[in-house]
């Protein structure tokens, strides 16, 4: 469902710039390849858009206690792809409970 959304946002760009002439067939390839040219630079527009909203969303989880497996798995990557991706976003000092002192320390 994503993919056909993508997909339909991307001819709906396309339509704004335009379109192919009708010339012979040379022109014809021209047209083809710009097209395809054009289609492939607003696909990469849209990974670029959806790579910041996700740097956006794991600063959210961070702030809200998520730690790199929890990013990570919500990624479908692992922990140390998620740290790699977004080094120092999880750090000791995160707000964690305080240890409460066990009856038997000093």
């Amino acid at each position: 469902m994503l993919t056909q959304l993508v997909e339909e946002l991307t001819r709906k760009l396309m339509q704004e710039r335009p379109g192919p002439s009708a010339e012979p067939a040379a022109e014809a390839a021209d047209d083809l390849r710009r097209h395809a040219l054009l289609r492939l630079q607003i696909l990469a527009g849209v990974k670029l858009a959806v790579r910041r909203l996700e740097d956006q969303a794991a600063h959210a989880a961070a702030a809200g206690g998520a730690g790199y497996p929890e990013i990570g798995r919500a990624l479908s990557m692992s922990r140390q792809g998620a740290r790699r991706r977004w080094p120092g976003l999880i750090t000791n000092n995160t707000a964690r409970p305080a240890s409460r002192p066990t009856p038997w320390s000093s």
